[in-house]
């Protein structure tokens, strides 16, 4: 897949649509797979010009230290809104997925300029971290069973789908697409190193990014059409959290489907595009 460079980085990009149509920029999280390949083709049928893309740090992206970053989230929310201009376009609907989610939040408060709307799916409003009195934090029985399962061998490919597999029966997500998901996602790590895996696979350089400052309190200042997906069964941001994203921001639209855990799941991308397109 092609890269772009913004703000000294190079971001691995993949498009669907036609360049002359409106921009969809969905940021990965941590990954651009994240967002599964049948949502893309929807909303680029639908008429978008559609583009997903790394982080820093994971996939076809710069790669230098996901242990130790030097750059923090709002490098991140810096990078997406670059990105409309690199691509040609005037402003973009910005979407962001789990903690892609938290950079497109940023994003949005910080260059209003650069999106015309924006869509947040299993995400919330604080950082990693601990989580406000009035949200809901991870299902402590679930954090309990994942971090109980040992590491896979990173260099098995194989294996790295199947712990994947046994994670998303946790997560109550589709095991058989978190498995093609996880070979895929190994397929374009650059790096046999496991931190750069772990980074890849489970989006752990967010446990070592400065967050700071807080933005929660911003949130009433985004005036772009909102929509805030999140599934009712997701124990890691329990749907609560969904619920204060639309709460807070003035006007945004919640969509919380039933069958979708902390994964988009392939099932929901028809009824999830459609969503963002009448936006």
């Amino acid at each position: 897949m092609p890269t772009v460079r913004v703000n000294g980085v190079d971001l691995g990009v993949q498009e669907f649509g036609r360049r002359t149509d409106a921009l969809i920029l969905l940021t990965g999280g941590t990954t651009m797979l994240s967002w599964p390949d049948s949502l893309c083709e929807r909303l680029a049928a639908g008429g978008r010009r559609v583009v997903r893309y790394d982080l820093r740090d994971c996939g076809e992206s710069t790669l230098r230290d996901p242990e130790a970053p030097a750059y923090d989230l709002r490098d991140l929310a810096g990078d997406a809104a670059a990105l409309v201009g690199a691509l040609g376009a005037e402003s973009a609907h910005l979407g962001g997925l789990g903690v892609g989610g938290m950079v497109a939040q940023v994003a949005a408060l910080d260059y209003p300029e650069a999106f015309s709307a924006l869509t947040l799916v299993g995400t919330r409003a604080v950082a990693p971290g601990p989580v406000d009195d009035d949200l809901p934090d991870h299902d402590g029985d679930v954090m309990a069973a994942l971090f109980a399962r040992p590491e896979p061998d990173w260099s098995d490919r194989a294996a790295v789908g199947e712990h994947a597999a046994g994670s998303a029966r946790v997560l109550h997500d589709d095991p058989d697409q978190a498995r093609r998901l996880a070979e895929r996602i190994w397929d374009r790590t650059p790096s046999a190193d496991p931190a750069v895996h772990a980074a890849n696979q489970h989006g752990t350089v967010f446990a070592h990014l400065d967050c700071a400052p807080r933005w929660r309190e911003h949130l009433g200042e985004i005036r772009m059409p909102t929509l805030v997906v999140h599934g009712r069964l997701d124990p890691f941001f329990p749907v609560g959290n969904g619920e204060a994203l639309a709460a807070e921001i003035p006007g945004a639209r919640l969509l919380v489907r039933d069958d979708m855990g902390t994964a988009l799941p392939e099932s929901a991308s028809d009824g999830v595009a459609d969503a963002m397109l009448g936006r």
